[in-house]
Parts: C-alpha cells; sequence; structure tokens
C-alpha cells in the first residue's frame, strides 16, 4: 500500500499524529472551507458529514496503488496527487497568508503547484518534473471538455524539450495521472473520455499545441452535458449567430487565451444563449488590454444548488430570475453593459482580488430579502404555504404569477404524466386533420402517441411551463421526435397559432389545471377561465376541426351523501387537514364515528382524489379541484360558451382506472343506506366539432 494510503488510513482511524507530521495530510484535514465542484459530489449533505476534497485524493490514490507502473513513476505520480488539491485546504488563517504571499487559491492547480514548490526544499529535476505535473493537474481533462486552451499544456512538452523526461516517459506518467483523477469522479467517465486523453498525450509530446479549436467547438465541447441531455446546440448556436455575428466573433477572441473554471458546473442548467450573454458581460466589464487569463464562476456555482431529499439539486427559484435578468437584456444592452431589468433584488458581480490581477470571478447576487424569500420557498415545499412562497416570489421579481413551474419535483411529476399513456390513447380515436394542438404536453406522452399512431399528423405541444418545455425539447433532440413544442398561453392560442389552421386541440387532464392556478378576472377556480380556453381553442379550429376533452367531473345529483369508513388510523386527521388546506371551496364533512365522515359525495370525492395520490404530491394537490362541473352543466356551459354551432360528438364518463385499486384496503364508500358501493364516475370524455 502507498504511504500516503496508509496516513490516511491512520489518521481517519484515529491516529491525528499522522497529519501534523505530513503538511499535505495536515492542510487537508484542517480545511474550515468546503471547496468542493459542485459535479463530484451527489448531495450537500457530504459536504458537512466528510472531507470531499480527502475522500477525492484517497480515491485518487487508491487508483495509483492498482496500477502497474514502475517505482519511480508511481513514487512521482504519489507526490503529485497529494499535493494537487492542497490549495482547497488550510485553515482560514493559513489561507489568508497564502493570499497575502500570491498563492493563487481559485485556480486550484496553479495554487497547489505553488504551495508544493514552497515546501519542497531544494530544487531538482525530480521536483521540477513534480512542480510541472501539479501545475498541470486536470487540465488535460479541462481541455476535452473546453475550458482551458491547449497552450496551457506547454510546460509539459517543455520537459521533454529540457530532457527532465523522455516522450515515453511522460506518456506514461500522464496516462497514468489522468486515469486516477478521472475514475475517481466516475468510472463510466474514465472510460468515456480515455481515447480522448490518450490523443490529446500525444499532441503535448509532439508539441501540437496550436492552432486552437474554433469557438464553435469550443463553446460545443463547454455544453457537452447540455447536449447529452438533449440541447440543440446547431439550432441554437445558429440562431446566436444569426442575430448577433460580430458580438459572437469579438467574444471567441477574447475568450481565445483564457482558461474557464467551473464553468459546465455553473451552466449546463442554463441555455447557450444564457451561457454566451453571460460570457459577453464579463467581455464588457473587461477594459482593453486587461490581462485576463482566467475566469471563474465557481462563486457562482457555489450559490446554485441546494439538497433536496438528499440528492443535490440545482435551486430552480435562483435559476428563474437569473434567466430573467439576462434573458430581457437585448444583444446590444448586454454588449454596452446596460441592465434592462433590475429592481434592487438581483445584481451581476465581476470581480478581482487584488493579489490575482490575471483573474475574473463572475456571480449574481440576491438582496437579503429575495434570499430569506427564496429560503422560505425551499421550506415551504412540503407545506400548503408553498403556493403563496413561490407567489411572494414572482410578485418580488415581476414575474407571472401563472407561469410558474412545479419547482421541486418538476421530475416526479412528468414522470406520472408519462405513466398515462393508456388513458390518454382512447382520445386519438378522436383525433382529426393534419395539425394537432396538445395543450399542456407535460412529459410528451401525448404528443408521442399522435406521432406514434397518427404519422400522418403533425403534433405541437403548448405549455406555459418553462420546466415542461426545457424538459421537452430535451427529449425531443435526444429521441429524435418531430413534433414541436411552444412556450404559450393555453388562453391566447392566437398569440402562437394562425386562426383557423388548427384541426384538433386537445386538453387532456389540464383544464382543471388552468381553472385551479390560474387567476382570471381577478380570482382562480373561476368558470370563466374554462370559457376563455375553450373559446381560445375554438377560434384556431379549421371548419370541421374538434376540441377533445379529457378532464375530471362531479356526481350528479350533488345533492347525494356518502360515508367514508377510514380503514387506516390516522387518516381522519388527514382528512381534517384536507378540510384545511384545500383552496377550491370548502369542503364539508360530520364525523359520525371515530373513524366515519358523511360528506357530499362530490367533496368526499374530491378529497379521495388527493388522498389517492399520497403525501408527496398533497402540496399541489390540494390547490387543485379536479371536478369543477357535472355531466350536464359541461353540456350546458360548452353550449352557452360556444354558442349553437359547436357540435358535440361524443359525451361520456367514467371512473379512471387505478382509484379503486389505489383506495382499497385504506377506505371504504357507503351510500346514505349504508352499504358499500363503488366509487362514483371521475372522469369525462367530451369532443366537440366546430
Amino acid at each position: 500500500m502507498l504511504r500516503s494510503l496508509e496516513l490516511i488510513h491512520n489518521y481517519r482511524t484515529g491516529d491525528t499524529a499522522a497529519a501534523s507530521e505530513h503538511k499535505w495530510l495536515t492542510y487537508m484535514v484542517s480545511a474550515e472551507e468546503r471547496i468542493v465542484n459542485f459535479e463530484r459530489i451527489q448531495s450537500i449533505q457530504e459536504l458537512a458529514q466528510a472531507n470531499p476534497v480527502l475522500d477525492y485524493v484517497q480515491r485518487t490514490l487508491l487508483r495509483l496503488d492498482e496500477l502497474g507502473l514502475s517505482f519511480w513513476k508511481k513514487e512521482v505520480l504519489e507526490v503529485v496527487l497529494i499535493w494537487s488539491e492542497v490549495s482547497k485546504g488550510g485553515t482560514l488563517r493559513d489561507r489568508f497568508t497564502w493570499q497575502n504571499q500570491g498563492i493563487h487559491l481559485y485556480v486550484h492547480n496553479q495554487g497547489s503547484a505553488q504551495l508544493y514548490k514552497l515546501h519542497a526544499g531544494n530544487s531538482s529535476d525530480k521536483s521540477a518534473v513534480i512542480h510541472t505535473l501539479i501545475y498541470t493537474h486536470g487540465l488535460i481533462g479541462q481541455t476535452i471538455r473546453g475550458e482551458v486552451p491547449l497552450r496551457e499544456h506547454a510546460p509539459l512538452t517543455k520537459l521533454v524539450e529540457d530532457h527532465l523526461l523522455s516522450a515515453d516517459e511522460l506518456r506514461d506518467l500522464l496516462l497514468a495521472l489522468n486515469e486516477c483523477i478521472i475514475a475517481a469522479v466516475s468510472e463510466e467517465l474514465w472510460l468515456s473520455v480515455s481515447s480522448q486523453v490518450r490523443s490529446l498525450i500525444e499532441k503535448i509530446l509532439l508539441g501540437e499545441l496550436e492552432p486552437e479549436i474554433s469557438f464553435k467547438d469550443r463553446l460545443a465541447k463547454l455544453r457537452g452535458n447540455s447536449i447529452r441531455k438533449g440541447e440543440n446546440f446547431e439550432r441554437d448556436y445558429q440562431r446566436i449567430l444569426d442575430e448577433a455575428p460580430e458580438l459572437l466573433n469579438g467574444l471567441g477572441a477574447f475568450l481565445e487565451k483564457t482558461t474557464l473554471w467551473y464553468v459546465e458546473a455553473a451552466f449546463q442548467d442554463f441555455t447557450l444563449r444564457q451561457m454566451v450573454r453571460v460570457f459577453l458581460i464579463i467581455q464588457e466589464a473587461c477594459r482593453e488590454g486587461d490581462l485576463v487569463r482566467h475566469i471563474s464562476f465557481e462563486p457562482f456555482m457555489n450559490i446554485l444548488y441546494y439538497d433536496y431529499k438528499g440528492s443535490k439539486k440545482v435551486n430552480v427559484y435562483k435559476k428563474r430570475m437569473i434567466e430573467k435578468y439576462v434573458d430581457e437584456m437585448t444583444w446590444e444592452e448586454v454588449a454596452q453593459g446596460k441592465l434592462a431589468w433590475s429592481n434592487g433584488h438581483l445584481k451581476h458581480l465581476i470581480e478581482r482580488k487584488s493579489q490575482l490581477a490575471d483573474t475574473v470571478f463572475f456571480t449574481c447576487q440576491f438582496s437579503p430579502a429575495a434570499e430569506k424569500l427564496i429560503e422560505f420557498c425551499v421550506e415551504a415545499e412540503k407545506s400548503p404555504l408553498y403556493e403563496k412562497a413561490v407567489l411572494l416570489l414572482f410578485d418580488l421579481f415581476e414575474l407571472r404569477r401563472d407561469a410558474y413551474d412545479r419547482f421541486h419535483n418538476e421530475e416526479d411529476y412528468l414522470t406520472t404524466m408519462n405513466q398515462t399513456a393508456d388513458y390518454k390513447k382512447l382520445m386519438l380515436d378522436y383525433v382529426v386533420g393534419k395539425r394537432v394542438v396538445d395543450i399542456g404536453p407535460g412529459g410528451g406522452v401525448m404528443l408521442d402517441l399522435i406521432e406514434q399512431y397518427l404519422p400522418d399528423k403533425h403534433p405541437i405541444g403548448i405549455d406555459i411551463s418553462s420546466n415542461v418545455i426545457e424538459a421537452l425539447e430535451r427529449k425531443k433532440q435526444l429521441e429524435g421526435h418531430r413534433w414541436t413544442v411552444l412556450k404559450g398561453d393555453a388562453l391566447d392560442l392566437r398569440q402562437y397559432v394562425e386562426q383557423g389552421t388548427i384541426d384538433t386541440v386537445i386538453f387532456s387532464s389540464i383544464l382543471h389545471e388552468l381553472y385551479s392556478y390560474i387567476p382570471y378576472e381577478g380570482r382562480k377556480f373561476n368558470h370563466a377561465t374554462i370559457a376563455a380556453a375553450l373559446r381560445s381553442a375554438y377560434d384556431v379550429l379549421s371548419p370541421g376541426g374538434r376540441i377533445v376533452i379529457r378532464d375530471g367531473i362531479m356526481t350528479e345529483p350533488v345533492e347525494q351523501k356518502r360515508t367514508i369508513h377510514f380503514l387506516q388510523n390516522g387518516d381522519m386527521v388527514y382528512l381534517e387537514r384536507y378540510a384545511k388546506d384545500f383552496a377550491g371551496r370548502e369542503i364539508k364533512y360530520e364525523v359520525v364515528e371515530a373513524d366515519k365522515v358523511v360528506m357530499p359525495v362530490n367533496d368526499a370525492m374530491e378529497f379521495l382524489y388527493t388522498y389517492t395520490w399520497g403525501e408527496e404530491a398533497y402540496v399541489h394537490e390540494v390547490q387543485e379541484q379536479f371536478g369543477y362541473f357535472t355531466p350536464s352543466e359541461y353540456i350546458a356551459f360548452i353550449h352557452r360558451t360556444l354558442g349553437p354551432e359547436a357540435k358535440i360528438i361524443e359525451n361520456r364518463h367514467f371512473l379512471q382506472e387505478g382509484y379503486t385499486e389505489a383506495l382499497k384496503g385504506k377506505v371504504k364508500l357507503l351510500d346514505e343506506s349504508g352499504t358499500a358501493v363503488a366509487l362514483p364516475d371521475s372522469t369525462c370524455l367530451i369532443v366537440i366539432e366546430k
């Protein structure tokens, strides 16, 4: 076993003297700040529970210990690995001293190389090789990612030119070193990039460090993770090039000689356009002739993440505000350094440190009020206060109150929507014409069904949620779909599609969400919202076109009563909580026994729909009213809204499969005579022809 691994093991088993006798270990175990690349961790809780830098170094050493290298190569690389992360360690006093000494603590390979040199003692060929390998530590991977220009590897080429190493020796050292540092992040990552590492090492050995790749190719490398998630880079780059070619060319020249730190971790969840605009903001802030060698997004990365259910997650509240801040600037305003939007609660910061004249730091700063409100949103995620918290946040940043996303459980929500394919498939029988609009496409299941079973149709998904549109754009790119998605308002479809050009509009379990969430004419839970949605759809239909509705339905006669017999302890408390939190209307119930309540049939069913979905969905379900018309009320409402020329060609209702099974063992439903009865119909299917 490597001596360094023994020391780490001894320290972790209680031998604190192991750290005090070796400076590299002293610095790492005494770290009072957690300085870490968020790409390397799964949960922010790891930062409080462990030392992620020491953990990472230990993994690199374990990999080295397994490699079949000669003794001297392994010895050199052991020193390189134990010193390559030390600039992330040290006490606050240490770090203050280092900064005053000019140690670059924010370009970690450079700072670590400086610290090694301070402690290496007498200079030798061996120490020069180790210093160079620390100084260039990780740069091969960063060049593959587009963060570091080729010329930054010149010190490695010089090792061969100065005869400190042969080309074969340097090749072996670099290949083993990069295997250790990349495989310590992920074995899969190493396997995926090892051939690129080998290719780049050959360029370094030959000194082929010019020319640099084009700016477009560098941007594509920087967007590698986003592209793998479905970003359409070619389309997005061309759009920017069409809109601002001169700015893009100038930006390429500005960035050509700079290294970019933590850029992928900071921007992988933002768009290419947003990332380019931030680069332009930085360029404008740097005076002509300024020496800018490094641009660090480490402080920006650090504000973006928080823990959700034990996993690291982008703080989408902050993300949405930053997107608005960047998107509402014109290209000219970006180039001139003017802010198109600012209300005092968000600004960008471009900072330099007196000891680091060649380095620029970018981040965004929220006002104390905004920070507290965002914290409140995070804390309220499992509470009915959640919607109020989000609306307060959107008011603070002047965003549309009806356009907010399902922030904290977006992935679960979209997955759930994709599991409803069997229910949605029956709607395909009523689709006519060529152009089909799916309102609120969710995870895209209806778009996929139309594409699969009706290949002559052109499906168009329209949704107000940025989350949904972003997810669908990625899905389309990854899976090669031909459908189209648009970010738009279902209450005014004429803004997005030409009047009279749509053949079918589908509302699949979405009208009750419009009814519940959108304040229309000053209030939510307003039947006028449904009317506006139907008129909006009807206006864009061609003659003979259809509106297909699948949604919640209320039971009639509405005067019926039902008894809910709870079969599990504690569920009466759930009902009491629900009745207090439900936003749609007053929920009435009468407790007749410890485990039984009598309720109006539609109050009983509205409760049972939420009860079926469970605790995870509770925070949203108490904001939604699933049934808003009885069958006869719905038909009368359609005729009043669209007039007699609107022909209803299908009108049926049924109990959606799954509710009975989900409630089995939890409740029994009894009629007014105490007899067990089936659940009433939950869902309607209505087809309107123009």
